[in-house]
């Protein structure tokens, strides 16, 4: 296939779709491409020559290719476009697995940069980092926000026992990569069991909040908080922990998995949190189980990969280091706990 013809995008069909349910939108021929850097779903840009807009949808071949997830993150994107969060308009949502193979959902393309890695944060300097990274919680303040009833989605999750259910679940995704001891992982599932804190009131969560998905525009406000895959009604701390994480280094010169938080500039953990709880009002007294629940949640991911690359099943560069880091991120869950 051509690069204007990228798989799992029938640009003839979608064609079709477009301009019977919005016509006039198209107005020349469409060319498209994937873009790289997504976890799961596919993500393509498809213009006319003048407007671009983005399509979503699941992997190929994903035996799970239900209308489910295309139609989450499309509804939970329409419900907050009105508000102060910045995401996408959406202009449609196709469940017909016909059309594209799979179910998909097509929004406005939004302008700037998605930032993975401190190398690439580099060139904005301190400053402009810095700054980056307040606006991070800034919007993750103005998401927790948002009245779910409000904006039609009180039903868009299950609040109740949420802390609970979701040390179960990945408590059995664990159970399901085991292949190897590792040491401290029970007893850091044990631990944020025993000390599940009480959730404040639930809001929408984003699920997977962190930097390299937001698109940051030329004057360093985020344009759009993207990859809503993971998002429902529930535990707001939940976001705070996860960006917590992502905000501590790692301590690995060569690690497979991506942070800026070595960026010069970045701000320090205890700034994002303190910037939240002023921000927000809510009582951040128990960030610390939740920066363990992620750490311990992202050991769980890290031991998935590395049990289907040993299985043959994953391939591509830095796989073969994943499982060394595992334990790194057991450490400093159970470290955070601790001094928690």
């Amino acid at each position: 296939m051509s690069p204007d013809h990228p798989p799992g995008l029938d640009l003839d069909r979608l064609r079709g779709l477009l301009d019977s349910e919005l016509p006039g939108l198209v107005h020349g021929p469409l060319t498209g491409r994937l873009i790289e850097g997504g976890r799961s779903n596919l993500t393509y840009t498809v213009t006319d020559g003048s407007a671009t807009w983005v399509v979503r949808r699941p992997p190929l071949g994903h035996v799970l290719a239900t209308a489910h997830d295309m139609k989450r993150e499309h509804r939970v994107i329409s419900a907050l476009h009105p508000t102060a969060v910045p995401v996408p308009r959406t202009r449609l949502l196709c469940e017909d697995p016909e059309v594209l193979g799979a179910p998909f959902y097509v929004m406005d393309f939004a302008e700037g940069t998605p930032y993975r890695t401190a190398e690439q944060l580099a060139p904005l300097g301190p400053e402009r980092t810095r700054g980056a990274v307040l606006g991070l919680v800034d919007t993750l303040v103005e998401l927790h926000a948002v009245d779910p009833a409000g904006v039609g989605l009180a039903d868009f999750g299950r609040p109740e026992g949420f802390l609970d259910r979701q040390l179960r679940r990945w408590g059995k995704q664990l159970d399901a990569s085991r292949n190897r001891e590792l040491a401290g992982i029970d007893e850091l599932h044990a631990a944020l069991g025993r000390e599940l804190p009480r959730s404040p009131a639930p809001t929408v969560v984003h699920g997977d909040y962190r930097l390299d998905n937001v698109l940051i525009g030329e004057d360093d406000r985020i344009t759009a908080v993207l990859d809503w895959e993971m998002s429902t009604l529930g535990d707001p701390l939940t976001d705070l922990g996860l960006l917590v994480m992502y905000s501590m280094p790692l301590g690995l010169p060569d690690s497979p998995v991506s942070t800026t938080a070595t960026a010069a500039g970045h701000p320090a953990p205890a700034e994002l949190i303190e910037r939240y709880a002023a921000r927000s009002g809510r009582d951040v007294s128990a960030v610390a189980w939740y920066t363990a629940f992620a750490w311990f949640k992202l050991a769980v991911i890290l031991e998935g990969i590395h049990y289907r690359y040993t299985l043959g099943q994953t391939v591509g560069a830095g796989f073969d280091r994943i499982g060394d880091l595992v334990p790194v991120f057991i450490e400093h869950g159970l470290t955070t706990l601790q001094e928690g």
